[in-house]
Parts: structure tokens; C-alpha cells; sequence
């Protein structure tokens, strides 16, 4: 049977103004600040914050250590993973044919979850800039970054910096953040290059047309891999 009562760990802080529907469940010292809507059957990770007037759909999941800036708007069938952050005024979209009309031109079109509808999945540590909007059906892999106004039309390659509308790879990143190559030093480089980055001192190096970590200079565990 379906639970619908919220499921609110004790350590959570949960600003009196927000909406929690049937069915949600926070993690532990998670925050929901003022005027959130989070939908029935959503899950919000342990030491994640939401800010104020996010909407969050229902059965949204929501990893740990996370960060929601205001006021942004993540619909149905999107997945965040651990560590991401998502910036003030991103739009998360998952229609196939937006319509405000059904196929037969009879009747509103439902707002449910279809065949039609396409699953977003925002990997672990990705970063997407303020105002951002992000089309259906895509992957944002581990670590990127989707630059700030960026209308993300196609999946983005992990690492990768992407900016403009419709966003394009213009970059590779380390995962604590600065930028490692610019997109055409890093398709002119040899397969033996390696990047160290000058924040963290993680080195770098090509792996077909992705990046990946060659080492990591840092003993003992992570919130989150690089």
C-alpha cells in the first residue's frame, strides 16, 4: 500500500511555509526553505539543500549533498544525483510533443506521466548555471558543467563544459572545477596528454573522446569519487 505520510528525518529543517505532499520523504540535516513545493511521492537526500520557491515534482529523486538554488523547477521523471548542484532559475522540461491540447484535439492534454514523457538523469557532481534550461530525455554526466542561460539540447559527456544555445562541449573540467582544456586543445592532443589541475593537483588524460582521472593525489575517502 502506498505510504502517504511524509517521512521527515528529525534533523531536517523544513521552513513553515513550504509544501510537502503525501508521500515525501527528507534526509537527515537536509533544509527546505520558504514557499518549496515538493510533490507527493518525492525523495530528498540527506545534507541537501532546497531553496525558496523550488518545485519539485512528485517521485522527483534527489540525492545527497545536494544544492537547489532558487527557484528552480525540476518535473517529472528526473533523476539528481549525489553532489550536483543546479543554480537559480533552471528549467527542467520532459514533454516529447508540448502540446497544450491531446492527439485528438478534443481535450486538455494530461499532465501525467506517459509513454511519451522522457526521463532526465543529472549525474553525480554535474553543475548547471543559473538559468539554465535542460530538454528532455538527456543525460548530464558525472562532474559537468552547463554554463549559466544554456539551452541544453543534447546529452552532455562527463567533465564537460558546455555553453550557448543549444549548448556546445567548449571545454573539459576537473571535478573541484576549473577548467583543464579548452575543447579544441583537447581534440588536437595526443593520446598520451595528461592535465593537472592547479586547484586540487588531480592529473588528467584523454580517453577516446572523454576525460578521465589518471590520479588522485588526495588519501582517504570522498562524499563523492572523482
Amino acid at each position: 500500500m502506498y505510504d502517504d505520510t511524509p517521512r521527515v528525518d528529525p534533523s531536517a529543517r523544513i521552513h513553515p511555509t513550504a509544501i510537502l505532499e503525501r508521500g515525501v520523504s527528507i534526509g537527515a540535516r537536509t533544509a527546505i526553505w520558504d514557499n518549496v513545493h515538493i510533490r507527493h511521492g518525492a525523495a530528498i537526500g540527506h545534507d541537501t539543500n532546497v531553496g525558496e520557491k523550488c518545485y519539485i515534482a512528485y517521485d522527483v529523486k534527489v540525492g545527497n549533498y545536494v544544492k537547489l538554488n532558487a527557484m528552480v523547477y525540476i518535473c517529472a521523471l528526473v533523476t539528481v544525483g549525489d553532489g550536483v548542484m543546479i543554480s537559480a532559475g533552471t528549467t527542467f522540461t520532459n514533454d516529447l510533443f508540448p502540446r497544450a491540447l491531446d492527439r485528438e484535439l478534443r481535450a486538455l492534454e494530461t499532465s501525467d506521466v506517459t509513454d511519451e514523457t522522457l526521463a532526465t538523469s543529472v549525474e553525480a557532481g554535474a553543475t548547471i548555471g543559473a538559468q539554465a534550461t535542460i530538454g528532455p530525455g538527456l543525460t548530464l554526466g558525472r562532474f559537468c558543467m552547463v554554463g549559466m542561460g544554456s539551452v541544453v539540447t543534447r546529452s552532455v559527456p562527463p567533465y564537460a563544459l558546455v555553453l550557448g544555445n543549444p549548448a556546445r562541449v567548449v571545454g573539459w573540467m576537473c571535478a573541484c572545477g576549473p577548467r583543464l582544456a579548452r575543447a579544441a586543445e583537447f581534440d588536437a592532443a595526443p593520446p598520451d596528454v595528461r592535465w593537472t589541475c592547479p586547484r586540487c593537483g588531480r592529473g588528467w588524460g584523454r580517453e577516446g573522446d572523454g576525460l578521465v582521472l589518471r590520479h588522485d593525489p588526495h588519501a582517504g575517502p570522498t562524499l563523492i569519487p572523482a
